[in-house]
Parts: C-alpha cells; structure tokens; sequence
C-alpha cells in the first residue's frame, strides 16, 4: 500500500471521528435542552428530583430551597433497619418520601430538631402520611414521638454511602420513595422551606 493510500485512510478515519465526537456533542447538548424544559415545566419539584436522579448535571437555579443531590445517592441496597431490628422496607409502590437525620448534639439541641421535624410534618395536613422521618439512633429522652417518626438504627454502611458524596457534617436528607437521596439541607436549615419543598414532593 503507498503512502498516499496511508494517507488517505489517516483522512478518512480523521473525519469519521471528527463527525462521532460532533454527533455526541449535538445529543449531549439536546438531552441537557430536554432536561432543562422538564425542569422549567415542573419548577424545581417532583420533575426536577427524578431528573436529577438520572443525570449528574444540575441547573443553577430552582425553587427548591434545599440542596439538589446530583447525580442523587443510591441507597436501595442498603438494609435499613428499626431499633427493634426489623427491617424498614423501601417500597417505592407506597410512594412514602422520607426526611433522613442524624441529629448531633445534646438532648436539648435534638429534643429541639425533633419538635421542628415534627412541625414540618404535620404541616403537610392531608399528604403528612406520605412522608416517613427516619432519626438515626433513639429520640432525646422524654422526647415524644410522632406517627410517622421510625428511629432506626445506625449503619456504618449507610453513613459512609452518604459521607461519600459530602462530609457528614448533620445535614438532613431527602429520599425519594425509591430510596435515593436528593436534596441536602445544611445545619441551621430553615423549616418553611424544607416544607414547602416536602408539600411538592408529596402532594
């Protein structure tokens, strides 16, 4: 073969990758265009934490007042369990979102975050039932509980699953039915966002 016919197959092949690395280019910029209209169309709500789920790009502005997660953080693996041992099934089919925590602190400042997560709950009125609060460990001695409250126990597993995305650091989490974490909130969170946030979630 001469080199003018290398040459010639250098060009072909040249081109080809050229034309594959602009066709990749043109899908990736449509999927993130589609993803963007979805997140427009649902204002940083339920679209936007199933969007995110699947992708790892996250738009700079919504109306969540929490932190999305993104790409979210896988938990469905992981066998969460109450303190009593018994596991705490997932079940998306429920469609139960849930507020994870792993409060910090003395009694008093937990006995205080409980009481704020209890408000937050009840202030989803008729939805309330769909949203489980799962508190890492017991609740502060004489702390009274709630119908949706589960203490579960704590796993090494599941604080290293999150402490893989972000330093634990007593934020609170958001899991989706299917046992994703999607949105974050930093200590000092303010509760009428995380309810307002919660209500588009499970409304």
């Amino acid at each position: 073969m001469t080199n003018q016919n290398h040459i010639a197959q250098d060009q072909t092949a040249g081109e080809q990758t050229a034309r594959n690395f602009a066709a990749r280019n043109h899908t990736r910029s449509r999927s993130r265009l589609i993803l963007l209209l979805i997140v427009l169309m649902f204002g940083g709500s339920f679209g936007a934490a199933l969007v995110l789920h699947y992708s790892g790009w996250q738009p700079t502005r919504t109306r969540n007042h929490g932190e999305f997660i993104a790409p979210a953080i896988d938990l469905t693996d992981i066998v969460v369990r109450r303190l009593d041992g018994s596991p705490y099934p997932w079940q998306p089919s429920e469609e139960i979102w849930r507020v994870l925590v792993d409060a910090s602190g003395d009694d008093r400042d937990r006995a205080e975050l409980l009481d704020v997560l209890e408000r937050v709950w009840r202030s989803e009125g008729r939805h309330a039932d769909r949203l489980d609060v799962l508190w890492i460990g017991p609740r502060p001695q004489g702390a009274p509980g709630f119908r949706r409250l589960v203490e579960i126990a704590a796993d090494p597993a599941l604080s290293a699953r999150l402490a893989a995305s972000q330093p634990l650091d007593g934020s609170l989490y958001v899991l989706d039915p299917s046992g994703y974490a999607v949105l974050r909130y930093r200590p000092g969170f303010d509760p009428s966002g995380l309810s307002k946030d919660l209500y588009r979630l499970v409304k």
